[in-house]
């Protein structure tokens, strides 16, 4: 991490801290604006990655053409609207089309989407767009996740869960085999 750019941020939490009423010189505030200056660089990483890139990185020939589904990967984001956060697991599955991807670069462009700030729906839709552009045309995801600007604050519902899911190609020509996929993923 730029050392300069952690410490400009920084110097923005120090100001909040002290516009709440708070003082952040402080015993257990002293070092919270650089630690959260850290942490927001790091929980944003993802505007510095190019999943694309991420992506093509390891693909393989293959001539399969059945489902290929890799379920519950985990993620964490910060909602673009109040800026807290929000987490879940995100499944995916594509039928190959003469090429696979290595799994772990799904798990990894997962990441580098949701490190941004986000929103569910946005965050569903590009996975399905950039692995659909990439890999193939017959693709589904689906995002399951809980927002904390939805348990900490306004309404304030503990056991909400959001759910999501964007699909192309044979899947939204399918009735079956998206059924076939949430059964799976079950």
């Amino acid at each position: 991490m730029d050392p300069e750019l952690v410490e400009k941020i920084a110097e923005h939490y120090r100001a909040i801290i002290k516009l709440i009423g708070e003082d952040p010189e402080r015993e257990g505030l002293v070092k919270t604006p650089t630690r959260a200056a850290k942490a927001l660089l790091e929980n944003t990483r993802g505007y510095a990655e190019n999943p694309a890139q991420i992506l093509q990185a390891a693909m393989f020939d293959h001539q399969g053409s059945e489902i290929v589904i890799v379920k519950d990967i985990e993620f964490y984001s910060l909602c673009e609207h109040h800026l807290l956060p929000f987490f879940g697991n995100v499944s995916i599955g594509y039928i190959p089309d003469g090429q696979i991807v290595g799994l772990s670069k799904l798990g990894r462009i997962v990441d580098s989407f949701s490190r941004q700030f986000q929103v569910q729906e946005r965050l569903t839709a590009e996975i399905c767009d950039l692995l659909c552009q990439e890999l193939s045309g017959d693709v589904i995801v689906i995002c399951e996740a809980q927002h904390m600007c939805m348990k900490m604050r306004g309404v304030e519902k503990q056991g909400a869960t959001t759910v999501t899911m964007q699909y192309r190609g044979a899947f939204q020509d399918n009735p079956d085999l998206r059924a076939e996929f949430l059964a799976l993923c079950k």
